[in-house]
């Protein structure tokens, strides 16, 4: 944050600067020094307060969010709620995670000790790093209490209250009161794996200006209050549900029709037309395999394993939703 906040106040001494040198240009006594040098100096005067200006925004929205306080929570830990947890960890928190595999990105397997750079991994490392945390009680999860690890799921925030720049792209903010507490059992049920790799956010001015600006398209929706989940089964309010926790909607948008470029990732496609043209054995046999219609596999940037680890029930569900009309 110190560094951050140093170069917006570099930036406010440029505009300081140029605002002052266009001043000069226009009580020159020189025509061509009034014209050059006062369009010249007022026009990099209106950019860096551009930058200044989308950077403080970001910065703000970074370190200072307006995150609620950390609810007062002791989560009971029954046996029921590490089983549901470890589902539900294994579908989603697995997928950033996950031990370091061999090419630099999430293993897909335990332990979750984090370390990846999903900046970095995701292509877009210019922002800063962004390095997933070690999950297990050996990582910073262990000085967490039970409304710290729920207040970073339901809001996006760590202990400090900052944006947890990764996690806020997620739909997580939207799972059940329930499905959150089942999460941080399992979590606290896991034994600690140690691991030296700084974990954090480490945003750069670059990620605070585009953050400002509104590049990484807009956050999901957060809860508010009490959140219950609704009742399990084949249907196409639950298949909603269930494209949360799977992380569905956090790639293909919030109504599952696709989502558009960014800058920092390309265009995902809209799953409904395929799926509106297979029946459900089909769709859960692709999800299944990984391989759509015509034996096409899908491309590395599908995370079908996830799916693959669903229930019937579930994957039912994900299916009645995506043929369901949008609403």
């Amino acid at each position: 944050m110190i560094a951050n906040l140093l170069v917006l106040l570099l930036f406010v001494g440029l505009i300081v600067l140029f605002g002052w040198l266009c001043y000069r240009s226009i009580r020159s006594g020189k025509m061509w020094v009034k014209i050059v040098g006062g369009i010249g100096f007022a026009l990099l005067t209106l950019v860096f307060v551009g930058i200044a200006f989308m950077g403080g925004k970001g910065v703000a929205a970074v370190y200072f969010p307006g995150a609620p306080d950390a609810p007062d929570l002791t989560v009971a830990a029954t046996p029921e709620q590490v089983a549901r947890g470890q589902y539900l960890v294994n579908l989603s928190c697995i997928g950033c995670h996950s031990a370091v595999g061999p090419d630099g990105a999430p293993s897909m397997q335990h332990p979750l000790s984090g370390g990846t750079n999903m900046s970095a991994s995701e292509g877009f490392g210019f922002i800063g790093a962004m390095v997933a945390e070690n999950l297990t009680p050996g990582g910073k999860l262990a000085g967490y209490s039970d409304g710290e690890i729920f207040r970073a799921i339901r809001n996006a925030v760590n202990q400090d209250g900052h944006n947890l720049g990764f996690m806020s792209f997620l739909p997580y903010g939207q799972l059940s009161d329930a499905d959150t507490e089942a999460i941080i059992a399992y979590l606290r049920s896991l034994p600690p794996a140690e691991s030296s790799t700084q974990t954090g956010d480490k945003f750069n001015f670059i990620g605070a200006v585009m953050t400002g600006a509104g590049m990484f398209g807009p956050a999901p929706d957060r809860g508010t209050g009490v959140i219950t989940g609704p009742p399990e089964g084949a249907t196409a309010e639950y298949g909603k549900y269930v494209a949360t926790y799977g992380d569905c909607r956090g790639c293909h948008g919030p109504d599952m029709t696709g989502a558009p470029a960014s800058a920092v990732g390309p265009a995902v496609p809209n799953p409904r037309p395929l799926v509106s043209t297979m029946d459900q054995a089909q769709f859960m046999e692709m999800l299944r395999t990984g391989v759509r219609p015509g034996n096409r596999p899908f491309p590395d940037t599908m995370p079908w394993q996830n799916a693959a680890n669903m229930t019937d029930t579930d994957l039912a569900a994900l299916y009645a939703y995506l043929t369901a009309p949008v609403q």
